[in-house]
């Protein structure tokens, strides 16, 4: 086993007493240089850059205390023992104030002088692991913002796993940043192709080959056209499959021959295409869970689940909720044109206290909330509406809606308006609020407070369903 070596100068007149120090400290850890002048020790300092140096304080040609205060040889990162005469503890003390680290009155014996630096040695060892600590400590990586711990193991892991070409396997709740993950791991590859994400929970199940690996004009009712499917446009790039666990079982054995061979066809075609991919995927389910259920293909997960990623919950997190509200408090105040700065005492506790069911996601929802709809400089706590599944109230928002209205209006009077079907209400909210939001599904879906893939995954459903009565008609 390799042993780090230090390297000592020793600083003392006395040839004899310096030999005795030198063999105190032994050759098997140290390189030692010995001065006896004050002229050896500036030329011995400057060329041979010691770690430690035992300095005597009398010497022929000058005072020791000359080198503590030499511009040219402070520069270095140099731990200095003083050595001085028994009881001159004044001298010691001026020593320590001019820049010396520790001091020992001789005479001392091999042990004192071991210890005093081995001390000195751990303390170094200790220093040098705190700063290269406070480098990895980011406050931000790539498209992330957190400092806490839970988020420096995630970013050491991307950082490790980027240049590889091992499959990634991210989990999380929802809101925690699955696809931010992807696309890092992405950056920091060396893959010249694109970043293609694709949402396996926001296609119908009929529809999802053809998203993926494409399809031929004629294939089926409506393919009009050919397409190229994400396994296409991610050639030499990145596949992202989030929500992996929403792909249809029939699905999984032709995803795990092309994971395996790289190879595919699209539908409609007998021609097999080949690509180069790097898959990642992700999911806010217990694939394992998913597994054991029999919803998902046990060898698909093992050929998937080669480099695990854990997403923290932002409840988790600490002091990331308050980084995380006050870049979003900046951003939409900035894009919404008002004057909000900071957060009140009372609104930073109310952030810190709550659970934020939704992470991420939901707390920036939270914050443009609050800069939409007020006005100021200083964000208080009633300006912030968190709501949890177990103690939801309806926003006025949805109160005012005609459909809601007519509910409360008419709440025991069923003879008096006609009943609808659940989906149907559910459906005219939903396009409701896409037409309120200028056809933004994610600022819907941030209004409805649900995920955009469940209002693509509808849409798309209803589209399925109108084509279909239409073939029939």
């Amino acid at each position: 086993m390799m042993v780090n070596r230090y390297k000592v100068l020793i600083v003392e007149d006395s040839e004899s007493l310096a030999a005795i120090f030198s063999s105190y400290l032994g050759d098997d850890c140290y390189d030692i240089r010995i001065s006896t002048t004050l002229d050896e020790a500036r030329r011995d300092w400057a060329e041979f850059a010691p770690e430690f140096v035992l300095l005597d304080l009398q010497l022929p040609d000058g005072d020791g205390l000359e080198l503590l205060s030499a511009p040219e040889l402070n520069k270095q990162a140099v731990d200095i023992v003083v050595m001085t005469a028994f009881g001159s503890s004044d001298v010691a003390a001026k020593a320590i104030r001019t820049g010396a680290t520790d001091y020992l009155s001789k005479p001392f014996d091999a042990d004192r002088l071991n210890t005093t630096v081995t001390n000195l040695i751990q303390r170094r060892d200790l220093s040098n692991q705190v700063a290269r600590y406070a480098q990895l400590n980011r406050e931000s990586y790539c498209d992330f913002i957190g400092a806490s711990m839970p988020m420096q193991s995630v970013y050491r892991i991307i950082e490790s796993v980027a240049p590889s070409t091992a499959t990634a396997f991210i989990v999380g709740e929802s809101g925690t940043g699955k696809e931010l993950a992807a696309s890092a791991i992405h950056q920091l590859s060396d893959r010249k192709g694109a970043f293609h994400a694709f949402n396996c929970g926001a296609i119908a199940h009929d529809l999802m080959e053809s998203a993926i690996f494409g399809h031929v004009k004629g294939a089926f009712t409506g393919a009009i056209n050919n397409r190229e499917g994400a396994a296409g446009a991610a050639d030499n790039g990145t596949l992202f499959l989030d929500e992996i666990c929403e792909m249809d079982f029939a699905l999984q054995k032709k995803m795990l021959r092309f994971l395996q061979t790289g190879e595919f066809q699209r539908v409609g075609s007998n021609v097999t295409e080949r690509v180069d991919v790097r898959f990642i995927c992700a999911t806010n389910r217990n694939p394992q869970e998913e597994v054991r259920a029999g919803r998902f293909r046990e060898d698909l997960y093992y050929r998937l689940h080669v480099v695990p990623i854990e997403l923290p919950p932002l409840r988790q997190r600490g002091q990331d909720i308050l980084l995380l509200a006050n870049r979003f408090l900046l951003m939409c105040s900035l894009n919404e044109n008002k004057q909000f700065e900071v957060f009140s005492t009372a609104a930073t506790e109310k952030l810190l206290a709550y659970p934020w069911p939704g992470n991420v996601r939901e707390l920036q929802n939270a914050i443009q909330h609050a800069v939409i709809l007020n006005n100021g400089k200083v964000v208080e706590a009633d300006m912030l509406s968190m709501t949890t599944s177990q103690n939801w109230i309806a926003p006025q928002s949805v109160v005012d809606h005609p459909v809601y209205a007519g509910l409360s209006a008419q709440t025991g009077q069923a003879d008096q308006w006609e009943i609808e079907p659940l989906w149907l209400v559910e459906r005219r909210a939903i396009e409701s609020a896409i037409s309120k939001c200028a056809g933004n599904v994610h600022r819907a879906a941030d209004c409805l407070k649900v995920s955009p893939s469940t209002l693509y995954r509808k849409l798309q459903s209803w589209s399925v369903s109108a084509n279909q009565s239409r073939g029939a008609a």
